[in-house]
């Protein structure tokens, strides 16, 4: 991709030690994501082509396809060098519409290194939980409400986390840039996603339960499309139907994983698809 850093030379405060550094532990390849000290500061080297094309991301097409659920669809899988490509492109258009993103100091073609963001959200509602509750829980609505205001800029994440979001002052940024599931699907589809994949994280993780979750799904909503909402009612309503398998599978072992789908869904679903109060008595008196 044009306009790609390709020199270590060319990173800014980078002093010879530092490059020397640099080149040592890209040569090593010792694991895919690594944390490098500088004499600056700081940088995260993240390599690509080290896996194998999962299994499941061909299970999960034939998935969608056999469902005709685009949100089931995954990202389009690339090469190492069209990961490059991909995660640099998203980071330069997320930069050009103002959110806070690592900078690219460094790309080649197995590789990317990347400016240091800490501290991530992760860390900081690790340090909150017990001492701060509700400075915990604010954390966890001011996620989603950037992630809101980030949807209604015409993006998405793809598979938003408290790990990939950072803190950028007084604002939230976001990194990890690898999937792009618009290209996949609708762009509405790709945001209602979005913000399903948050709140598993979220409401699992709130200290107050549903009275978090309820603030942050205003939060999200009062700037994310009503597009997007659209189709999170149409996701909702076709989980909907297999929710009785992850509960049956519940009952014999309950992961981590499931837990945390059954929350957030089951949660979703009667914010958006109970019906209101009102509704319910004019149903009564129309029976």
């Amino acid at each position: 991709m044009d306009g790609k850093p390709t020199q270590l030379d060319t990173i800014p405060d980078a002093t010879a030690k530092d490059i020397e550094t640099l080149l040592v532990t890209l040569a090593r390849g010792a694991r895919r994501v690594e944390r490098v000290e500088m004499s600056f500061g700081a940088v995260w080297i993240k390599r690509y082509g080290t896996e194998s094309p999962p299994v499941w991301t061909k299970a999960q097409g034939a998935l969608a396809a056999l469902l005709r659920q685009p949100f089931l669809r995954p990202s389009p899988y690339l090469d190492s060098k069209g990961m490059i490509d991909r995660e640099v492109r998203r980071i330069e258009t997320f930069a050009g519409k103002g959110v806070p993103v690592p900078k690219v100091l460094y790309a080649s073609g197995g590789a990317l290194v990347l400016s240091d963001v800490a501290p991530t959200a992760t860390a900081r509602l690790s340090a909150l939980r017990k001492v701060e509750p509700a400075a915990h829980d604010d954390l966890l609505v001011a996620c989603a409400a950037e992630l809101g205001a980030l949807h209604a800029k015409g993006l998405c994440h793809g598979r938003p986390h408290p790990r990939d979001f950072f803190l950028a002052g007084n604002r939230i940024g976001f990194m990890d840039f690898e999937e792009e599931p618009e290209a996949a699907m609708p762009l509405e589809t790709a945001q209602a996603r979005d913000l399903w994949l948050l709140f598993l994280q979220l409401v699992d993780r709130a200290a107050f339960g549903e009275q978090t979750a309820g603030r942050a799904y205003a939060a999200w909503r009062a700037a994310a499309p009503s597009a997007a909402e659209a189709e999170l009612k149409t996701m909702l309503r076709f989980l909907g139907k297999f929710l009785w398998l992850p509960r049956l599978i519940g009952r014999v072992h309950m992961s981590s994983d499931l837990r945390r789908f059954l929350a957030a869904t089951r949660y979703l679903q009667g914010v958006l698809l109970s019906p209101r109060p009102a509704d319910a008595s004019k149903a009564g008196k129309d029976d």
